[in-house]
Formats: C-alpha cells, sequence, structure tokens
C-alpha cells in the first residue's frame, strides 16, 4: 500500500511538471508582456522625458527579435507552399484533391472578408491618434485601378530574386506648373520598393509545387529538397519562436515609453481583441458549420464534440503541426478513411490558416484605423488578398502569424515595427486562431470523406490505422 501511495503521490507532480514543460513558452511570453508593461509604465513615470535615443537602446533586443523573423519569411514561404502543393497526389484522386483545396481556399476566403466587415464595421482603432504614431507613415497618392494592377503584375515577377526583396508599385507624378489637375492625369511612372513581393512569391511556389508533383518519380529528389528545407525552417523559427518572451519584454516597453495615451492604447486594444474573438468565432461555429451542413446535410457540433482532446491539444500547445498525430488518430477513432486523413489533415496544417488569415486581416486594417490612415478599395482587396496568401505560407508553430503579419502590414505601406502594437495580446489570440486552424482541416476532412465515399469504395483501402 504504502508503494502505490508512493506511485499515486508522485502523480500530480509528475503531471504538474508535464504541464509546465508543455506550456513554458506561454508562460514566458505573458510574464514578458506584463513584465514589459511594468517596465515601460515605471519608466515612463520617471521624472525627465526619455529621448529617441534612449528609448531606442530599450527597443534594441526587440529589434533585433524582429529582423530573425524578417530574415524567415522569404525561406519559410517557399518551402513550404512548395512542399505542400508538391506532396498532392493528384493521380491517386484528383477529385479528392480538388475537394480539399477547394474547401481551404473557400474557408480562408470567408474568414478574411467575415474579418473585413466586422473590423470595418466596429473600427476597433478609430479615435485619436496615440502619441509619436501620428504622421508616421505618408500616404501616397495612387488611383484603386493602379492598386489592382500592381497587384496582378506583382503575381508574375520578372526576377525571381528581386521578388525576394523588392515589389512593384505604380507612382503618380503630378504635372510641373499645374494645381487641380485630377489623378488620371498625372504622369505614371513605376519602381521597385524595399519589401518581399509575397504574391510573386506564392505564384512561384504554387506553380513550382504542381509542375513537381506532376513530374512524379522524376520530381521526389527536388520535392525531398523543398520537404527538408521547410522541416528545417520550422525547426529554426522555434527557435526563434523561444526568443519571443525577451522580444516582447523590450517591444512592450519601448513601445509604452513611445505613446502619449497609454489608457487610449489599452481601451482600442481591448476593442481589438473581441474583435478578432467574435471573428473566430463567428467563422468556427457559425461560417465553417454552414459550409459543413450544406455539404454533408449533417450538424458539426455532433463532431465538434468529439474532438475535446484535439481542440484542448490546440489550444495548450499554440501548434497544429504538433496537434496532428492527436488530429489524425482521433478522425481514425471516428471512421473516416485514412487515406483522406493522412491527405488532407497535412497539407491542411501547412496550407489552411484560416484564424490566421482573419487576425491577419482585421490587425491590419486595425493599425490603419489607429494610425488614421484610409484605405481605398483597393488596398482593402490588396489586404485580403496577401492576407490569404500569408496564411498558407505560415507554419504550423506558435505564434508564426508574427511574421507573416509582416508582410500584410507591407501591402499597405504600413511600417513593420507596429506589430509590436498587437504583440501584447498576440500571445492570446495565438491559441484561439490555432483552435480554429485545427478544427476547420478536421472538419475539412470529415467533409471530404462524406463526398468521396464512392471514389474510395472503388479503390481499396491498403492503410492501417491504430487505435
Amino acid at each position: 500500500m504504502s508503494n502505490s501511495y508512493a506511485t499515486n503521490g508522485s502523480r500530480p507532480t509528475s503531471r504538474w511538471k508535464r504541464f509546465v514543460k508543455s506550456n513554458l513558452l506561454t508562460f514566458l511570453t505573458v510574464i514578458g508582456v506584463f513584465g514589459g508593461t511594468t517596465l515601460g509604465l515605471m519608466l515612463k513615470n520617471s521624472s525627465e522625458p526619455w529621448t529617441q535615443r534612449e528609448v531606442m537602446y530599450i527597443q534594441y533586443p526587440g529589434d533585433l527579435f524582429l529582423r530573425m523573423l524578417k530574415c524567415l519569411i522569404v525561406p519559410l514561404l517557399v518551402s513550404s507552399i512548395t512542399s505542400a502543393i508538391g506532396s498532392l497526389d493528384l493521380s491517386m484522386s484528383k477529385k479528392i484533391a480538388f475537394r480539399a483545396i477547394v474547401y481551404y481556399f473557400t474557408t480562408t476566403i470567408c474568414a478574411v472578408v467575415l474579418g473585413i466587415i466586422l473590423v470595418s464595421t466596429i473600427r476597433p482603432g478609430s479615435g485619436p491618434n496615440v502619441g509619436s504614431m501620428k504622421g508616421k507613415a505618408a500616404t501616397r497618392q495612387v488611383l484603386t485601378a493602379d492598386t489592382l494592377l500592381d497587384l496582378i503584375r506583382n503575381l508574375f515577377p520578372p526576377n525571381i530574386i528581386q521578388a525576394t526583396m523588392f515589389q512593384f508599385r505604380t507612382i503618380l507624378v503630378p504635372p510641373e506648373n499645374a494645381t487641380d489637375v485630377p489623378l488620371q492625369k498625372y504622369r505614371i511612372t513605376s519602381e521597385f520598393t524595399e519589401g518581399t513581393n509575397v504574391l510573386g512569391l506564392v505564384m512561384f511556389s504554387v506553380v513550382l509545387g504542381a509542375c513537381i508533383g506532376k513530374m512524379r518519380e522524376a520530381g521526389k529528389p527536388l520535392q525531398g529538397l523543398f520537404e527538408t528545407l521547410s522541416e528545417a525552417m520550422m525547426i529554426i523559427t522555434s527557435w526563434v519562436i523561444w526568443i519571443s518572451p525577451i522580444g516582447v519584454f523590450f517591444l512592450v516597453a519601448a513601445k509604452l515609453l513611445e505613446m502619449a495615451s497609454f489608457t487610449e492604447v489599452l481601451g482600442q486594444l481591448g476593442w481589438y481583441f473581441m474583435t478578432v474573438m467574435l471573428g473566430l468565432v463567428l467563422h468556427g461555429f457559425g461560417t465553417i458549420s454552414v459550409i459543413f451542413f450544406m455539404t454533408t446535410r449533417k450538424l458539426a457540433f455532433p463532431y465538434i464534440a468529439q474532438m475535446s482532446q484535439v481542440l484542448a491539444t490546440a489550444f495548450g500547445t499554440g501548434s497544429s503541426s504538433a496537434t496532428m498525430p492527436i488530429t489524425i488518430r482521433c478522425l481514425d477513432n471516428m471512421g473516416i478513411d485514412p487515406r483522406v486523413t493522412r491527405f488532407v489533415i497535412p497539407v491542411g496544417a501547412t496550407i489552411n490558416m484560416d484564424g490566421t488569415a482573419l487576425y491577419e486581416a482585421v490587425a491590419a486594417l486595425f493599425i490603419a484605423q489607429l494610425r488614421h490612415i484610409p484605405l481605398s478599395f483597393g488596398h482593402i482587396v490588396a489586404v485580403s488578398v496577401t492576407a490569404t496568401a500569408a496564411s498558407i505560407g505560415a507554419a504550423g508553430i506558435p505564434q508564426a502569424g508574427l511574421i507573416t503579419m509582416v508582410m500584410v502590414l507591407d501591402t499597405v505601406g504600413l511600417p513593420a515595427e507596429d506589430v509590436t502594437i498587437i504583440i501584447a495580446v498576440d500571445w492570446l489570440l495565438d491559441r484561439f486562431r490555432t483552435t480554429i486552424n485545427v478544427m476547420c482541416d478536421a472538419l475539412g476532412t470529415i467533409l471530404v470523406n462524406s463526398l468521396s465515399k464512392n471514389d474510395l469504395a472503388s479503390t481499396p483501402n491498403e492503410i492501417r490505422t491504430v487505435q
């Protein structure tokens, strides 16, 4: 009995240790946020105002963290998309692949549109400008048609190497010695501005991945290269993410020193948080459930109720990739064909990030509202397309959306440093949007399985499941 007591008595301690170990990054991020807030408030209440150089010194470790994130954008984006598209076995079942891809893009576009509608209606960033943010980003005169045409031009970069560093944009130059001239009569020029052309890289990666998949055996060496590169980038990204508590600590502290109205920012950030949460709830339990019911004629909620372990793991880890084995086993236990499960879940964990797409669209428009920068219809379309494309390139690991968020901000001319405005609540939102991502992948697998029963019945199932 004493041995049994000792064994039982040690269980709570070991469970606590496992819980702390599995959620250590979350705890450290929370400590970084509150520690940076405390340091920022303490320094802000000092007798003398802080100079720009002194703030720069405090922000320096955070700037290094941001530079690390930016460094990972190109290799992470290209390797993830190319390896995911190249892994599509279209020869085995083109219908299954087509249904999965249509589902991915439909739900992602719905998430982006829902986020834009909510942020445009609620306007969480409206109100007075905050301190030194005023006038920090200058808008340029351009027609909506030019923005849309530039969007298409950037889909086809003339130089793929150049696309990793620059993106094309149209410049309207006013005529000399002329006043009150409409924009349509301005002289049209162009330039390549600094910033990653994410749309061109996505297009190139999709075409290259499709080509590798079509080459079959001949393309396997190249496919293996991109899969290895993608895995290496995910490992490096996980290393960088562990530095995030330190980066967040100094970024938050420096941002508080820059802001003149801390109370106003807290109020606006609270509305931003609620806007994202409302969007995630409506999308997860509204949009996806409606699409699921319209295609399968079944309610999604009984299936969601059987995913409690999957959803809890997704929320705890903040990683769709880490949750993947548990998701596959859960769907196997629910009777889903393993050929569908092992195709839809791994690809979905890479390219299907509904929660991330919604969050990035809301965040970009929120920051624009906070700066009082009006965005045209063309800019909103650019945000929609870029948020969709960037979510495809987001790694399935905690807080990888911070990397792709920089792309969306660059698209509408907002400085990448403004990501620090929302980083204080990103650690919590990341858990919720990862949960929605995983739930969307699982429901999509059930949906594709339901629509593909006849196709699957015509071929024998040679995959064994592990209960």
